[in-house]
C-alpha cells in the first residue's frame, strides 16, 4: 500500500510542468507565421525547411544533450535549451534574407535538442516506474497547452500589431522559462557528476543510441513522420477554408490531447504502453487519411481532434515506455534515443512535404496519403508485439 501512495505532484513537479508550458509556447508561438515570413523574403519553395532544420539540429544536439544530461546534470541542460529560444526570438526581426532565415531556423532547432531530453531524464528521476505515465501525461498538459497557446497567441499578434512584437514576446516567454527553472533542485547524483569539458562533446556510437529502446525508436520515427507533414502543411491548408487564425488547428488538436491526457493519464500504466499506442496508431492514421479527401471546415476540425487524441495518448505512453526499457544509469542516452527517433520523423515528413507541396495547393492530399501509410505501418508493427503484453510493455 505504501508505493501507491507515494507523493508524485511535488513543488519541483509543478515547476517543471509550467516551464515546459513557457518553453513550448515560446517556440510554437511563431509556427503558423514562419511560413508567410520566409515567403514575404522570397523564400517559398524552401517554406518544408522550416520545420526540417528545426528538427535537423534539434536531432543532432541529441546525442550531445543525452550525454551531457547523464554527466553535468538535468538542470544546465534544460536551461540551455531555453536560452536558445530567448536569444532566437530577439534575433528574428533582425533577420532579413532567406539565408539568415534558414541558419536561425538551423540555431533554434537546438532548443528542443536539449531541454525535451533533460526534463524527461528530470522526470523519470523524481517519480516512481509504477506512476510514469500519469505524470508524463500531466506534465505533457502543460506542454500541450503551451502549444496551444502559443500558435493563437502568435498568430493573434501577428494580425493586430505586427510580427517583430510576436518575436519578441516569444523570447519573454523563455526568459520566463529559465527564471523557473533555476528554482529547481539538481536530481542528477553528485557521485555520477562530472565537470563540464569539451571532453563531453567527444560522441561515440553508444552515446548517440540506446539499443534498449530500439521497438520506441521505429515506433516513435512512424508516428513523428504525420507530424512533421502537419506542422509544414496544415498553416497553408486552413487558408484553403478561409481560418483566419492559421493557429486554429494546433488549437483545436491540443484542446483534443489535453482533454486526453487529463482524463487517461493513467492508462498506459493501468493497461500497458502496447495496447495504449495501437489505440493511438489508429486515430492518427484516421486523421491523415481524412485530410486526403477535399479540403473543408468539417473534415479539418475532425482531424484536428483525432489527431489531439492520438498525440495525448502516444506522447506521454512513449515517454513512460522508454523509462521502463532504459538502463537507469543511462536515462539520459534513452530519452535522446527517443527524441532523435522524434526528429527523424518530423524531418522526413517536413523534407517530404514540403517537397511535394511547392505551394500548390493541389498536391496537398498526397503528403497526409503518405503519413497515413506510415501511421498505418506503427498499427501494424504494434499489433504484432500482441504475445508479449505486459504492463509496461515489452
Amino acid at each position: 500500500m505504501e508505493i501507491q501512495e507515494e507523493k508524485i505532484y511535488t513543488i519541483p513537479f509543478w515547476l517543471l510542468c509550467t516551464s515546459n508550458f513557457l518553453f513550448a509556447a515560446s517556440f510554437s508561438m511563431i509556427i503558423p507565421e514562419l511560413p508567410d515570413y520566409l515567403a514575404s523574403m522570397g523564400g517559398s519553395e524552401y517554406i518544408g525547411y522550416i520545420i526540417a532544420l528545426f528538427t535537423l539540429t534539434a536531432g543532432l544536439s541529441r546525442p550531445f544533450s543525452g550525454k551531457l544530461t547523464d554527466h553535468i546534470g538535468r538542470v544546465p541542460v534544460m536551461a540551455f535549451g531555453s536560452i536558445v529560444c530567448f536569444i532566437c526570438g530577439g534575433i528574428y526581426p533582425m533577420v532579413h534574407t532567406v539565408q539568415g532565415f534558414l541558419f536561425l531556423r538551423f540555431i533554434h532547432g537546438m532548443s528542443t535538442g536539449t531541454k525535451p531530453t533533460a526534463t524527461a531524464a528530470y522526470v523519470a528521476d523524481i517519480i516512481p516506474e509504477h506512476r510514469r505515465g500519469e505524470a508524463q501525461g500531466t506534465l505533457g498538459i502543460f506542454t500541450a497547452t503551451g502549444m496551444s497557446i502559443g500558435p493563437s497567441i502568435g498568430s493573434g499578434l501577428a494580425n493586430s500589431i505586427g510580427l517583430q512584437p510576436m518575436f519578441y514576446v516569444s523570447s519573454l516567454f523563455a526568459l520566463a522559462s529559465i527564471v523557473i527553472l533555476m528554482k529547481l533542485e539538481e536530481t542528477l547524483p553528485k557521485s555520477m557528476k562530472s565537470k563540464f569539458s569539451l571532453k563531453l562533446f567527444k560522441i561515440n556510437w553508444k552515446d548517440v543510441f540506446e539499443p534498449k529502446v530500439i521497438q520506441v525508436f521505429w515506433i516513435m520515427v512512424l508516428i513523428s513522420f504525420s507530424y512533421g507533414v502537419v506542422l509544414t502543411l496544415i498553416p497553408d491548408t486552413t487558408k484553403l477554408v478561409g481560418w483566419y487564425n492559421k493557429g486554429l488547428y494546433f488549437t483545436i488538436y491540443t484542446v483534443a490531447s489535453i482533454f486526453v491526457r487529463f482524463f487517461f493519464s493513467k492508462s498506459s500504466d493501468e493497461h500497458g504502453r502496447i495496447p495504449i499506442l495501437i489505440i493511438s496508431c489508429f486515430f492518427l492514421l484516421v486523421s491523415m487519411f481524412i485530410l486526403v479527401f477535399p479540403i473543408n471546415e468539417i473534415n479539418m476540425v475532425i482531424s484536428a481532434i483525432l489527431f489531439g487524441i492520438s498525440a495525448g495518448f502516444s506522447t506521454p505512453t512513449l515517454a513512460a515506455w522508454t523509462s521502463d526499457l532504459a538502463d537507469k544509469n543511462h536515462m539520459g542516452r534513452a530519452m535522446a534515443t527517443m527524441y532523435i527517433a522524434l526528429e527523424i520523423g518530423i524531418g522526413i515528413g517536413a523534407l517530404f512535404s514540403g517537397y511535394i507541396y511547392k505551394g500548390l495547393s493541389q498536391m496537398i492530399p498526397l503528403p497526409f496519403f503518405i503519413a497515413g501509410l506510415f501511421s498505418t505501418i506503427a498499427f501494424v508493427v504494434l499489433l504484432s508485439f500482441r504475445k508479449n503484453w505486459t504492463r509496461n510493455g515489452i
